[in-house]
């Protein structure tokens, strides 16, 4: 593997290092296609990490979660429109996160529910 010198701390480098390991800089020793594949790489994982599975995955179970406490709540002020109201939100919850099987049991229970408070659907 072919070193250099850092321009920026002066400590040795790979030449296919895209920044310096010691002060972070960018190496100018790195071929520039070399330093395009690498920021297209990361940009890359960023991108899948946030919509495939990492981020967005984690705020719609969040959404999920908040929407069964409100719903519990609504069960409790034993208002059969808000138990109505906040299974509704339960079930879109679990679409939005597309959890079908959920989604349709949610469905259904938001069908019984509004049924029970009179809410026509």
């Amino acid at each position: 593997m072919a070193m250099t010198s850092c321009t920026t701390c002066a400590k040795e480098i790979s030449k296919e290092a895209p920044t310096c390991p010691h002060c972070g800089q960018p190496n100018p020793a790195m071929k520039s296609g070399a330093r395009a594949i690498w920021s297209v790489l990361v940009l890359g994982l960023i991108g899948w990490w946030f919509f495939g599975g990492g981020l967005m995955s984690h705020a719609e179970n969040e959404v999920v979660k908040e929407a069964l406490a409100q719903y519990e709540i609504a069960q409790r002020s034993n208002d059969p429109i808000q138990v109505c109201v906040h299974a509704g939100f339960v079930s879109a919850a679990y679409m939005q996160a597309k959890d079908e099987s959920n989604y349709q049991q949610w469905l259904a229970t938001e069908k019984r529910e509004c049924k029970t408070a009179g809410v026509p659907r």
